[in-house]
């Protein structure tokens, strides 16, 4: 999916024996890495259903579907959580997310800033 040098990629249930980019069970969501922030979108349900019936996660789509906060979820479903807790599990997740979101970026800024810097640096030694 996608176009040149812009992939966006499909989230499917396969069978194992297929090939690659063979037959595909049921396409489950997707991924488009290019758009700020990425995009996921994925059927909760679905995804759901495939994890309880043995399928197996490649280690990328398991780390979008972990960010997501999906296995967090899955993890509180199976231990007879109930609803509400469910729900507040889930906002304190999406909670420290935004947060984590918040403190990455201060990093890339504050790295910048000090990449410039030495540059200065750099530069009045030169002169």
């Amino acid at each position: 999916m996608g176009r040149k040098k812009k992939p966006i990629y499909k989230i499917v249930a396969a069978d194992a024996r297929s090939p690659r980019d063979g037959r595909v069970i049921e396409e489950v969501g997707f991924y488009d890495p290019n758009a700020n922030p990425m995009q996921l979108n994925f059927k909760e349900d679905r995804i759901f259903y495939w994890l309880n019936s043995g399928a197996q996660p490649t280690d990328t789509v398991r780390s979008l579907i972990k960010r997501e906060g999906l296995l967090l979820k899955r993890n509180l479903i199976k231990r007879k959580k109930t609803e509400e807790e469910i729900s507040g599990e889930m906002e304190k997740y999406d909670m420290t997310k935004k947060a984590r979101g918040l403190k990455e970026n201060e990093m890339k800024l504050r790295r910048k800033a000090n990449k410039k810097k030495k540059a200065e640096e750099k530069k009045e030694e030169k002169a």
